[in-house]
């Protein structure tokens, strides 16, 4: 007994050990225990019960299960970076960045000699760096960059012989450069920005010539730079501002430092054009005075120049003209004087009227300011007194008439005035003008007659469309015979065609839709043919289509759309082998559809042949559009079976409602029925063969009656036991239904019409059925319809999936039931709702300006958006947030704030809509037990990772629309955004940089922020806007506090 005590004694500890974790693993638990925040995602992986660490989140291990790598980046967690570190001595890379540890760097990390990558960036790290540090001699990349750390930079940094990367920048370090930084000789990356340095530049950090980046701004260095910077051959960015050196600058008087493309200066050097490789110059907002040097035109590869905000003289330099690869030119706010000899100023912020003297420069050939937000009047003798080649001041807010001597001097080439403001006709002049080849005033509100263009065998591009332009179409206008794209449509051009069109043998797009043109096709038009785009939609044009037309062999697209042509739908267009697009809807079409059409191989996109007369069946060769995405037949005479369209494996979108189809559905269209239930309406004859999956989610079609496949025989008795037992059953599970609807009753009676209704009836005929065209928006939870019965009577709809499945039923009721129980003014409310078993209809009130997304992003010219605007919809948005967080019982949390989901009315007062991903909340529920939505940018960070849905979401996502709001930035993806950042980050390093908002807020709102005492008011929502947007949820305000 007691030799068998021994044995089982031996085998628990020879378990435990086997069981037992490592030394390692061990090591790290011992670490967690420093944190007082730990993301639930690291207390699920790390589990004291492995044998390892090795699958632990954040944790890679060697062969021998030692911990290599430790990388928790961004996660948020708090607390202290405990001494046991120091015992990972097998660590190559450590990256503990962008979360919130605080304390000081312990010096146990030394004794981790295999370090080669360090990054503790991000954090709230105090103290100084440890001169323990000496020992990591593997050491590649080191970075403490945005902590507090203070004291010296410790010389033993430059002796690390592997060193390659180095950031300290943004910490509150003192005293001077080390002068031995000269021997990082392996040293790429230096950053020393953003710190409290003092003395000068070593002469040493020559010997760093392998230096690709260095950045020394924003300290308080002074002296005279040294000539070593001469020897700095691979050097790529440099930045020197916002300090107190003296001097000349001597690098830029050699030839070593070509390859530099990033100048960061407070004083522009005279041999600052050796500099080619140059794409960024930025020199703003100082007080820099004399002239401009010439030199910078030779900077060939300048992308970004700005010069504003100084007190520059003299002349802009001829040179520039020179700077082809120029985006963005800043010269405002200086002393400049003199002429403008050829001046490209595209996609800027630029703003305020144009100076009348510009009429006046005689030598001005070239002006391009597209894209800006310049306004006024132009002036009205511009083109009288210059040799003006080419005028584009497309996508400004400019007021007023077209000069009407514009073309005056007779060499005006290019006239692009597309999106501004202007009013009144269009000059005959520029009918008169020989030399235009490119005439664009499309989109705004021109009025009056075409001009009587004469023989300008110059002019290839005409676009006067998206105009209020009246009269007939003018015949002359086939005299310009080299026109190859002529665009008229969205006008009140009325009369016919002029066959004199057909002249222009060189036409390749005209463009002749929603208009009130009438008359037949000419078949002149057939002499144009290299056509390859004609849209003649939305007109009351007739007749049949010329066969004469059968001449546009290269024709790709073809719309004749909601016309009155008559005849068949002509076989020969089968000829048209590069038709991708054929839209013959809405017509008096009639007859068979032609076998011809199959062969049009390369239909990829749509084919509607809708609203017409046709008859007869589908004809088998139409499954051989093996590409085609869009097919609609709807509203026709069609008769048969649609076993033909189960061929066609791209369509997404098949529409073939109110025709007299017979058969079953092919069950390779079920999805689509699925999808829009309503292209598949009004079809008596069609039924669907019943699965689980299929009868249950759609009403459009009936179940295909399998009765006539069972063989007529007497009934034996047990089968009159069985149909007795059936009967039976089916009387008791009608009367359980019967209870169940009246109890489900119940629970939605709060909403009007869930039968359709003669109000609905009205929905679907102002819509057509909610065809397509009536579409203004998609969102993740449906598809958005505009609903206009007349200029007073404007609603949306919102159309979402359904079914009658209980658990959707129960969802979507408690969803519906929400939103409309609440009221408040800066909540969309519901006006009405139906529900269908294949879908779901949710009407709203038609908000005029659409949503803030639109307003701050996605309307040319950008409207302008005054600050007592922007505030009012800030505080808007606030309140509603703080009535969804407060007031409702239980509260209510958004999940999804985004400038997509602000919806803006006459009055540009804000309305929160999307309650489609809101849930109600308990306060007795688990606030860990929801998944998480939301869009990339908005999200909070403590939901990046785990699904800790509470109200501080919501406020995140605020503070980013807030600095949305002020910056009338994306929040991703823009230009001045360092790549991997985001809007929060952007502003959050400006800010702390600059300590001010001129970096920040929108150009558009400088001039009002000059000219009054509402710079504090900005600065305080940008403050708050930070604090909604801090990483850790206890450091947000409520919405309650915001107010």
């Amino acid at each position: 007994m007691v030799r068998f005590n021994l044995v089982m004694l031996c085998l628990s500890v020879l378990l435990c050990v086997v069981n037992a974790l490592n030394t390692d693993g061990v090591t790290l638990l011992s670490l967690q225990k420093h944190w007082t925040f730990v993301p639930p995602s690291i207390n699920l992986s790390w589990n004291a019960s492995d044998s390892t660490p090795c699958s632990w989140l954040g944790v890679q291990c060697d062969n021998n299960y030692n911990a290599i790598s430790l990388n928790l980046s961004e996660h948020s967690i708090s607390g202290l970076l405990g001494p046991e570190i120091g015992h990972l001595s097998h660590l190559q890379t450590l990256d503990l960045a962008s979360n919130n540890f605080s304390g000081k760097i312990p010096p146990e990390l030394g004794n981790c000699s295999l370090l080669q990558n360090l990054d503790l960036s991000y954090n709230s790290i105090t103290g100084n760096i440890p001169d323990s540090l000496r020992n990591l001699h593997n050491l590649v990349s080191f970075s403490v960059r945005y902590n507090m750390l203070t004291g010296q930079i410790p010389e033993f940094l430059f002796q690390l012989q592997h060193l390659e990367d180095l950031f300290l920048n943004r910490n509150s370090l003192t005293g001077s450069i080390p002068m031995n930084v000269g021997n990082g000789t392996q040293i790429l990356m230096l950053y020393l920005d953003g710190n409290q340095l003092s003395g000068g530049i070593p002469p040493s950090i020559g010997n760093c010539s392998k230096l690709v980046e260095l950045y020394l701004d924003y300290n308080q260095l002074h002296r005279v730079l040294p000539e070593s910077l001469n020897n700095l051959h691979s050097v790529v960015r440099l930045s020197l501002s916002n300090n107190r050196l003296e001097g000349t600058i001597p690098l830029f008087g050699s030839s070593i430092c070509k390859s530099l493309q990033y100048l960061d200066l407070r004083h522009i050097p005279s041999s600052l054009g050796q500099l080619r490789e140059l794409s960024i110059l930025r020199i703003e907002n100082n007080h820099l005075s004399g002239q401009i040097p010439s030199e910078i035109g030779n900077c060939r590869s300048l992308q970004q120049l700005m010069l504003n905000n100084n007190e520059f003289e003299g002349e802009i330099p001829s040179e520039f003209g020179k700077l082809s690869q120029l985006q963005d030119l800043r010269l405002h706010v200086n002393h400049l004087t003199g002429g403008i000899p050829e001046l490209h100023v595209y996609y800027n912020n630029l703003s305020g009227e144009e100076p009348s003297e510009l009429a006046e420069l005689k030598q001005l050939k070239n002006l391009t300011l597209y894209h800006n937000q310049f306004s006024g009047v132009i002036p009205q003798s511009l083109g009288i007194n210059s040799s003006l080649e080419v005028l584009d001041i497309s996508y400004n807010n400019f007021t007023g008439n077209i000069p009407p001597n514009i073309c005056f001097g007779q060499q005006l080439v290019r006239l692009i005035l597309s999106s501004n403001q202007f009013q009144g006709g269009i000059p005959p002049d520029i009918g008169r003008c020989t030399t235009l080849v490119r005439l664009r005033l499309d989109g705004k509100n021109f009025t009056g007659p075409l001009p009587h263009f004469t023989s300008n065998s110059s002019l290839t591009f005409v676009d006067l469309s998206k105009n209020n332009i009246n009269g007939a179409i003018p015949s002359c206008l086939g005299n310009c015979t080299n026109l190859t794209n002529v665009i008229l449509s969205h006008n009140n051009l009325f009369g016919i065609i002029p066959f004199e069109l057909g002249n222009l043998v060189n036409l390749q797009t005209l463009n002749l839709s929603h208009k009130k043109l009438v008359g037949p096709l000419p078949p002149e038009l057939s002499n144009c043919k290299k056509m390859q785009y004609f849209d003649a939609g939305f007109n009351s044009l007739n007749g049949s289509f010329p066969s004469s037309l059968r001449t546009w062999t290269g024709l790709t697209t073809l719309n004749l759309r909601d016309n009155h042509f008559t005849g068949g739908i002509p076989t020969f267009l089968s000829e048209y082998e590069g038709l991708s697009d054929l839209h013959l809807g809405g017509n008096y079409f009639g007859g068979q559809i032609p076998r011809s059409i199959g062969e049009l191989h390369n239909l990829l996109y749509l084919l509607n042949l809708s609203a017409n007369e046709l008859t007869g069946e589908i004809p088998p060769e139409i499954g051989k559009l093996k590409s085609l995405q869009s097919l609609d037949i709807s509203l026709n005479n069609l008769t048969g079976k649609i076993e033909v369209l189960e061929d066609l494996s791209s369509l997404t979108e098949l529409n073939i409602s109110y025709n007299s189809f017979s058969g079953s559905l092919p069950d390779t269209l079920v999805n689509l029925l699925h999808s829009s239930p309503l292209s598949f309406m009004g079809l008596p004859g069609l039924c669907i063969r019943c699965l689980p999956s299929n009868c249950s989610k759609s009403n459009s079609l009936k179940p295909c009656d399998e009765r006539n496949s069972t063989h007529k025989k007497g009934l034996s008795k047990i089968k009159v036991v069985l149909i007795a037992l059936g009967s039976t059953l089916l009387v008791t599970f009608l009367l359980l239904g019967l209870v169940y609807r009246l109890h489900y009753k119940q629970h939605v009676k709060i909403f009007p019409e869930q039968r359709s209704s003669t109000f609905l009836k009205k929905v679907m005929k102002v819509t057509q059925n909610l065809n397509d065209r009536h579409i203004i928006g998609r969102g993740a939870h449906g598809v958005i319809y505009k609903v206009e019965f007349d200029q007073d009577n404007v609603f949306v709809i919102k159309k979402f999936p359904f079914s009658d499945n209980n658990d959707q039923i129960t969802s979507m009721t408690t969803e519906i039931k929400t939103t409309a129980m609440i009221r408040h003014r800066n909540l969309v409310r519901i006006k009405k709702f139906w529900l269908r078993k294949d879908c779901g209809l949710i009407l709203y009130k038609y908000m005029e300006n659409g949503s803030l997304h639109d307003v701050l992003h996605e309307k040319y010219p950008p409207p302008p958006l005054e600050w007592n605007v922007r505030y009012k919809i800030a505080v808007g948005i606030a309140h509603g947030l703080e009535y969804l967080h407060h007031d409702c019982h239980p509260f209510i949390v958004h999940r999804d704030i985004k400038p997509k989901n602000i919806l803006l009315d006459s009055d540009m007062e804000p309305h929160i809509a999307d309650f489609g991903i809101a849930r109600l909340l308990d306060h007795s529920s688990s606030l860990q037990s929801f998944f998480v939505p939301g869009t990339v940018g908005y999200i909070a960070p403590e939901n990046a990772y785990a699904a800790m849905i509470s109200t501080k979401s919501d406020v995140y996502s605020y503070g980013v629309l807030l600095l949305e709001l002020i910056s009338r930035k994306k929040v991703l993806d823009d230009p001045l955004f360092v790549e991997g950042t985001d809007l929060v980050e952007w502003i959050t390093f400006t800010w702390e940089k600059t300590k001010g908002i001129d970096g920040i807020v929108d150009s558009g709102l400088e001039e009002e922020l000059l000219a009054s005492n509402l710079k504090e008011e900005v600065e305080q929502m940008l403050l708050m806007a930070l604090r909604c947007t801090k990483k850790h949820p206890s450091e947000r305000p409520t919405m309650r506090e915001v107010v």
